[in-house]
């Protein structure tokens, strides 16, 4: 007989199962917006993939009531980790956030490279300014992905479930940007993205060398920047929106084409009254 996974509290009093094996899945209701209203309970989700769902896992999936699913990940994650399970009439929209070939051969060399290597591409700061890099290249290449889940949203793609590879990245940002659009305060949006850094949460990282060697303290600490959620990889991201834009509501209006009535019927789909 197969159980669906026990919901803890959440100081939030939204959703958190302990699923068995989709990571850093919770419900962003709860989070204020600066005019005291709040996101919504049961209406956005967010997690790492879906593809090794279990049977139970699937059951708790398939009792949210999604309309949508997005998927941030690009081919080669999909090919590395396995399409999402199929949860029976939810909507599954693919938009890659990165390009499969962008960093494809460092990611060969974080998952096989050896200790000098992982030492010559990492250390000394460069892993973390390769993942604000990344943020701020998102932030302003992806518009037009942005604003096609705004877009949705808006219109009749909720309840949805936000997900990538980890669920920290492409999806961090993805639902900063719809918290953005909301009016979430900013501290709430940054407070959400470090929940990805709690142990049970994290991305399981893979290496050809699982030895001792292979997974030293050292090799891990070189590794940490890539895996971990960073204030200051949010920072790169609205730093570029200002640096682009001038300001979020430039952002949202002349970059992803919400207008203020889009961004109203948004609001009203994801928002308490």
């Amino acid at each position: 007989m197969t159980q669906t996974p026990q919901v803890p509290p959440n100081p939030t009093g939204a959703v958190e199962p302990e699923l068995a094996q989709v990571r850093n899945f919770r419900d962003v209701g709860g989070l204020t917006t600066t005019d005291g209203r709040r996101v919504r309970q049961g209406r956005l989700f967010r997690s790492g993939h879906l593809a090794h769902a279990t049977e139970a896992d699937t059951a708790f999936l398939d009792g949210l009531g999604l309309h949508t699913i997005f998927d941030f990940r690009n081919g080669a994650d999909i090919k590395l980790e396995g399409p999402d399970v199929t949860l029976a009439g939810v909507r599954n929209v693919n938009l890659p956030l990165t390009d499969p070939a962008d960093g494809a051969e460092f990611w060969v060399m974080v998952r096989d490279g050896n200790l000098d290597q992982l030492r010559g591409a990492l250390a000394d700061g460069q892993a973390a300014n390769r993942m604000a890099a990344s943020y701020r290249s998102i932030i302003s290449t992806r518009t037009a992905e942005h604003s096609q889940v705004l877009h949705a949203l808006a219109e009749d793609s909720v309840p949805a479930l936000m997900h990538c590879a980890a669920g920290k990245d492409r999806a961090g940002l993805s639902i900063a940007v719809t918290l953005l659009a909301l009016g979430v305060e900013r501290e709430a949006i940054e407070a959400d993205y470090l929940e990805s850094n709690a142990a049970h949460r994290r991305y399981k990282v893979r290496r050809s060398d699982n030895s001792a060697v292979g997974m030293s303290p050292e090799v891990m600490e070189l590794l940490s920047p890539l895996f971990d959620a960073r204030p200051s990889y949010l920072a790169a991201a609205y730093d570029t929106i200002t640096r682009t834009w001038g300001t979020v509501d430039r952002y949202l209006e002349d970059g992803l084409s919400i207008t203020p009535e889009l961004r109203e019927r948004l609001r009203a789909n994801l928002l308490d009254d």
